[in-house]
């Protein structure tokens, strides 16, 4: 851990949730609201930890959650919680130096959730297929939301293809600068208009991926998306279903005085939770008895995620026009891609020979 470049002892034996969360709100609470701020705040929940102990959370949040039978997902949310907590003690920081009115909160995902075994964590994305690391719907669609009073609609769920290089020009646009600023080589699109109008997306196009150490990629253009190889020889190319004693009606409710309730602007009614959620399911009913051979990592495969996002149909043998023009667009991505500079793993860096701590050592 560093605090800029100098390591920081001080916060060992500290839960990094908290630790990144006061550290937040000591920025927001010194910062001159006469002066833009640009706050990134990367956790690492709900990361999975070291391998003998991947899931981590104090006892008192884990406890809130005994009606979940299965250990680690009990645990997955503790930590959840405690990332929800976060997230309000941020918002109300906003608030209490009078600069939430003016301020745009975007949280997301990098990733699919480690599920089905995954690095011994407890995520889900049912009813999704693939985890983090995979290029399937679960390890590359991210869940995501936008809260801001400078939006022109709210409570609402946007379905629009965005994706992760967008962000650059849509914040910059949304505080008011000019995307053309920005250069004419960029790749992101602004989305700001988009977010607050709920018109049709500009982006048709999303490289996923393009891995030629590990021989795998994939692409979508419009509603079809091709995957070529896969990782982990399959391991985790799959649909991991979550334990069905595991799925509990809990009580909705918003306690009172919460920074949803008493700074947001609630109340939030049980009813339109219920229709907001129906409207961000994702539904596809049970899984084909050959939905796990119809792709054969050798080929191409080829998927209408808009009308199959769950990934059970490969079509490629339909639309073999749609795959030529797909491989295509990776062919031309590959040859604008700059060679990885990867080097082996060198020895000396090990942090046992640096005081236990990762340094430069070269």
């Amino acid at each position: 851990m560093r605090r800029n470049t100098t390591l920081a002892w001080d916060t060992v034996g500290s839960y990094s949730t908290k630790l990144f969360t006061d550290e937040a709100v000591r920025i927001i609470e010194r910062h001159d609201r006469t002066k833009p701020l640009f706050l990134f705040l990367s956790h690492l929940a709900v990361h999975a930890g070291n391998s003998y102990d991947p899931i981590q959370a104090p006892a008192s949040y884990v406890d809130k959650f005994t009606y979940i039978e299965n250990e680690r997902r009990r645990k997955f949310a503790g930590v959840v919680a405690y990332l929800d907590e976060s997230v309000a003690n941020v918002t109300l920081a906003l608030a209490s130096n009078g600069m939430l009115d003016n301020s745009i909160i975007v949280f997301t995902t990098d990733n699919g959730g480690a599920a089905g075994g995954f690095n011994n964590n407890a995520a889900s994305n049912w009813p999704l297929k693939g985890t983090k690391d995979t290029l399937w719907e679960g390890g590359v669609r991210g869940s995501a939301f936008v809260w801001s009073r400078l939006l022109r609609r709210s409570s609402v769920i946007s379905t629009q293809l965005m994706s992760i290089e967008d962000w650059l020009p849509t914040l910059y646009s949304a505080a008011g600068g000019n995307v053309s600023d920005l250069g004419p080589g960029i790749d992101g699109i602004d989305m700001w208009d988009v977010l607050g109008s709920d018109s049709p997306s500009p982006r048709i196009e999303v490289l996923h991926n393009i891995d030629d150490v590990r021989n795998v990629s994939a692409i979508r253009v419009g509603n079809y998306k091709l995957v070529l190889g896969r990782t982990y020889g399959g391991r985790f190319d799959g649909w991991f279903e979550p334990l069905r004693k595991e799925i509990v009606r809990r009580p909705f409710g918003i306690s009172e005085g919460s920074v949803l309730d008493s700074v947001l602007g609630g109340p939030l009614t049980e009813d339109r939770v219920n229709e907001l959620r129906r409207a961000a399911l994702v539904e596809c009913g049970p899984v084909p008895a050959n939905a796990s051979k119809s792709c054969n990592p050798a080929f191409p495969c080829l998927y209408d995620v808009l009308s199959d996002p769950c990934e059970f149909h490969n079509v490629a043998s339909d639309h073999k026009d749609v795959v030529a023009q797909l491989l295509d667009r990776l062919r031309f991505y590959r040859s604008t891609a700059i060679p990885p500079r990867n080097r082996p793993p060198d020895p000396d860096s090990n942090p046992t020979k640096h005081g236990y701590a990762w340094v430069w050592w070269e």
